[in-house]
């Protein structure tokens, strides 16, 4: 027979699994978009934006760009937001595992978060 708590600890699972796949259906959909949109001013403007057809390569510069409207910016920022839905699903996964009350998953999985988002900030300097 199974308990009551346990019934409930497999709902809140079953609903935690499905919001991490809209997770990352939404997020490749969202960077498709903004990738697409990024080509289609391509197309229309002949340029990069940037002189001799170059790209940004950092957060400020993609940002800056993006102000600008320049299209490689544009498709670098869907780049990253598409970077960033895995690490957004590793995020939902700390919380999966405290549900589950599964605490060295939680530990293990907090630890990969950190080293993703250090690996985020530190890899334009590698």
């Amino acid at each position: 027979m199974i308990k009551e708590n346990d019934k409930s600890i497999s709902n809140e699972m079953d609903k935690v699994e499905i919001t991490i796949g809209k997770i990352l259906r939404i997020g490749v959909l969202i960077s498709a978009i903004i990738m697409l949109f990024g080509f289609i001013l391509y197309l229309t403007k002949h340029s990069t934006g940037y002189i001799n057809d170059s790209f940004p390569t950092t957060l400020t510069d993609i940002f800056i760009g993006l102000a600008s409207l320049k299209p490689a910016a544009v498709m670098m920022f869907g780049l990253f937001c598409l970077i960033l839905t895995p690490v957004l699903r590793v995020a939902v996964s700390i919380y999966a595992f405290y549900v589950e009350k599964d605490h060295l998953y939680v530990w293990i999985t907090t630890l990969v978060l950190v080293i993703l988002i250090i690996a985020l900030c530190l890899g334009h300097y590698l």
